[in-house]
């Protein structure tokens, strides 16, 4: 079966950058110019698809075993979350992140987006101020983690039902729990989790 133009993409690059540098990109380079989230993902996908090999941990020790399949998804990103109280903030679409679809593995026809989050609410979940949370538009199941609008404000927090009634609790003990005065409407459920240490950047 042949690939895409956007799947053939990643070798083509990768061919061109040895052609005019005499070297193959590194992992932060390749990261660079296809705009993908993390190095480490870039690495992963790679070397899953069978594009590259590598001998030891050195960025550049690697070799490029031939055309490669790299289906990138494009998902949205739609500004910020607060993982904290409640906001009101309008969210807005104004670029993407890129990730292998193998990678996330997502049921077939799935609709998502991304959002980075700040606050501190969701910690004990393992979900931190700056990283990208990756959301899928379906409805919620009892200890989900979701995105959702409750009484008109925007919020991460993890969805609970009691009784037949559904509410929303932190993954911080020093935040209480939220329920619904008018309504809760949940915008979107969590799929997966992308983090960049920026430090390094």
């Amino acid at each position: 079966m042949g690939i895409t133009d956007c799947q053939q993409a990643v070798p083509d690059f990768i061919h061109d950058f040895r052609a005019d540098k005499d070297v193959i990109p590194s992992l932060r380079e390749i990261q660079g110019y296809f705009e993908l989230t993390s190095s480490h993902a870039a690495f992963y996908a790679l070397k899953k698809k069978g594009a590259i090999q590598n001998s030891g941990g050195a960025t550049r020790s690697m070799t490029v075993t031939g055309m490669v399949s790299v289906n990138l998804v494009h998902i949205p990103l739609l500004g910020m979350i607060p993982a904290g109280y409640p906001s009101d903030q309008e969210q807005q679409s104004d670029r993407c992140v890129s990730i292998d679809e193998d990678t996330l593995q997502l049921p077939k026809n799935a609709r998502t987006f991304a959002l980075e989050v700040r606050g501190d609410s969701m910690i004990d979940a393992h979900i931190v101020a700056g990283d990208v949370v990756i959301m899928e538009l379906r409805d919620p199941t009892h200890r989900d983690i979701v995105a959702a609008l409750i009484d008109g404000e925007t919020t991460l927090k993890r969805f609970l039902v009691h009784k037949g009634k559904p509410f929303l609790r932190a993954e911080n003990s020093k935040y209480p729990d939220l329920i619904p005065a008018h309504e809760l409407v949940i915008q979107g459920v969590f799929r997966a989790l992308l983090r960049v240490d920026k430090r390094r950047l």
